[in-house]
């Protein structure tokens, strides 16, 4: 890969590999190696910009989970290493709450819960990135529920007007990365797949998912068959009835010995003015941003449909945005 060190076969090579050896190897400081020093890193709960509020971050959070380890399922990549690269990157990583922090006094509770990744490398370095952590997944294995966290965050960080913001359009920075993914066909299918959910043409679930699809969903959810995709979709989707939903990254890809993939970023931006998962309407206006995963397959089938489905979105940072325009 031109403009990447030898030692990574190749792209996903160079994801996973920097992964483990940023996290659990402790090359902490290989970060002002493999991360731009004004790096943008967005997740639902706040934007970090600059390599030195990373490393800071990344800090922390070792600090709370000592023994964090982060098991990379798979990476979704486009792009080539003379114009950048983009990974959605799949994880399921695995800690003890050994230390205070973010989330509290350590509770020595053992948590298993999954990232989602969109990274944007170039000459070595990442330079623009989209992270969701299962929050929701998280604090349930804590003993919270994700609104009472919600609730609890803000007051420890001196209430609405102090309190560190989640990710909106508003303070969505620009970065570096201007790339929309690939017109690979298995990235386009998906996208329609989702927008027609999105469109409340539930019909999209049995006619383009497997019968015995798997489905994994925030919360640490994870479902079989039309059923639990259904509710899942018809949740969100009823509690934000009349948000837009925006596709702003898909790639898919077709590799040796792996089914044919496909990522897709996307947001639902607007009221929550509906009945589903977030309870009775506030009439709040709520940012969400998620990325989805899909396996296609055939199966006995008369064309491939999704065999396997992950979904990610930050519970929390819903339920904050809720709450600092309600009140807790």
């Amino acid at each position: 890969m031109k403009g990447f060190d030898p030692k990574f076969r190749d792209f996903p090579d160079y994801i996973i590999g920097i992964t483990k050896e940023i996290w659990e190897d402790r090359g902490i400081a290989t970060l002002h190696d493999y991360y731009a020093p004004k790096v943008v890193v967005r997740s639902p709960a706040s934007v970090v910009i600059g390599n030195d509020n990373v490393i800071g971050a990344t800090m922390a959070t070792l600090a709370e989970f000592p023994d964090r380890t982060l098991l990379g399922e798979d990476v979704i990549w486009s792009g080539t290493p003379e114009e950048g690269m983009l990974s959605s990157h799949r994880i399921l990583s695995t800690a003890t709450h050994l230390g205070d922090g973010v989330y509290g006094a350590a509770t020595g509770r053992k948590l298993a819960y999954r990232i989602l990744a969109d990274c944007h490398a170039r000459d070595n370095m990442i330079d623009d990135e989209w992270l969701i952590r299962d929050q929701g997944a998280i604090v349930r294995q804590m003993g919270w529920e994700p609104r009472a966290y919600a609730a609890d965050l803000i007051a420890r960080e001196g209430g609405v007007e102090a309190c560190v913001r989640p990710l909106t359009p508003e303070n969505d920075p620009e970065g570096p990365y201007k790339g929309q993914g690939n017109d690979d066909p298995w990235g386009q299918r998906y996208g329609e797949i989702l927008t027609r959910i999105m469109g409340a043409d539930m019909r999209a679930i049995p006619e383009c998912y497997d019968r015995a699809v798997q489905a994994e969903y925030p919360g640490g959810v994870t479902g079989y068959s039309f059923g639990s995709v259904d509710r899942f979709w018809m949740g969100l989707r009823a509690s934000f009835p009349n948000a837009r939903f925006t596709i702003h990254h898909q790639i898919g890809r077709e590799d040796a010995m792996m089914p044919p993939r496909a990522a897709v970023r996307w947001s639902l931006t607007g009221t929550h003015d509906g009945w589903g998962i977030f309870g009775a309407p506030t009439g709040t206006q709520v940012h969400v941003l998620g990325i989805s995963h899909a396996e296609f397959g055939l199966l006995g089938t008369a064309e491939p449909k999704v065999r396997r489905e992950w979904t990610l979105f930050d519970e929390t940072s819903v339920w904050k945005q809720i709450l600092m325009q309600t009140g807790i």
